[in-house]
């Protein structure tokens, strides 16, 4: 993806090197990992959940490692730019006004809208505060853990993140939010899957304005493409557990979040990727 020198977004909020909150770092020893457990447990966090949640010791970045994750941080910022701009775009064609999302960059752990946050959870978007939570150590996985080479698959993970953002402006998160206080979890995953694969529509939605505006390089989409199939819920499951299981299923499997990726892209039609209506999603 052509980036450098370009716009960066103003909606980013840096909380690298930050504190949680309260004053302490998290870098802070027995004192940090003290204060992470007491604001895990008062946001509603599962005990037992706290040795993955917590970071077990936290590193200070050499010089080196402190300029990768500064070029990463530009990188994003540049990405949420673009999507500013597509989202803008299609909105006004619309009739609508494009409100913006913040993308915030952290370290470890952070407290967000949706409650407490670390590095194990993922890039995500929390339609409560309108905030897009990020670890950049995320990048680093998906060029390591998921075998997805280059920069254009954290451009993907952005644009899909800005999907979930897009789907909260057009009222779908909040009846999805309806349907989970109604029906069973196993019930509520077919819904989950269709959400998750809206937004990765809405990525390729993206995508094909970037091309429109020749910002892509020749290998960016099927950069994306290896990170959907990546990320897809039956492969994570077999390299988990060495089996799958559909029924509880979150974000689709690989071949649907290839699929419409692929379909976002190639009609960068918005009113095209009603998941939701899909009969082979049922």
């Amino acid at each position: 993806m052509l980036w450098q020198g370009r716009r960066e977004s103003g909606n980013v909020e840096d909380r690298r090197g930050m504190s949680t909150g309260g004053g302490l770092a998290i870098g802070g020893g027995i004192i940090g990992a003290i204060f992470l457990v007491v604001k895990f447990l008062l946001t509603g966090g599962d005990p037992s959940q706290l040795p993955q949640q917590i970071p077990q010791e936290t590193q200070t970045l050499s010089p080196e490692q402190q300029a990768k994750d500064d070029e990463r941080a530009h990188f994003v910022g540049v990405v949420l730019a673009d999507t500013e701009d597509v989202w803008a775009e299609i909105f006004k064609k619309m009739g609508r006004q494009y409100s913006e999302p913040t993308l915030v960059l952290f370290r470890e752990a952070t407290q967000s809208g949706c409650g407490f946050a670390s590095a194990a959870t993922g890039p995500f978007y929390c339609p409560s505060d309108n905030k897009l939570y990020v670890d950049l150590s995320f990048y680093q996985e998906l060029q390591e853990r998921f075998n997805a080479p280059g920069d254009f698959p954290m451009a993907y993970v952005v644009a899909h993140e800005v999907g979930h953002h897009i789907q909260t402006l057009l009222g779908i998160s909040e009846k999805m939010s309806r349907l989970r206080q109604q029906l069973s979890e196993g019930e509520y995953n077919k819904y989950s899957v269709k959400m998750e694969l809206q937004a990765d529509f809405f990525a390729g939605v993206w995508a094909h304005y970037e091309q429109n505006k020749n910002l892509l390089n020749v290998d960016d989409i099927e950069e994306a493409i290896a990170a959907a199939s990546a990320i897809g819920d039956d492969r994570l499951q077999k390299q988990a557990q060495g089996y799958v299981v559909p029924e509880s299923f979150t974000h689709g499997s690989s071949q649907q979040r290839v699929y419409w990726f692929k379909k976002g892209f190639q009609t960068g039609d918005i009113n095209q990727g009603n998941t939701f209506e899909d009969p082979s999603l049922n």
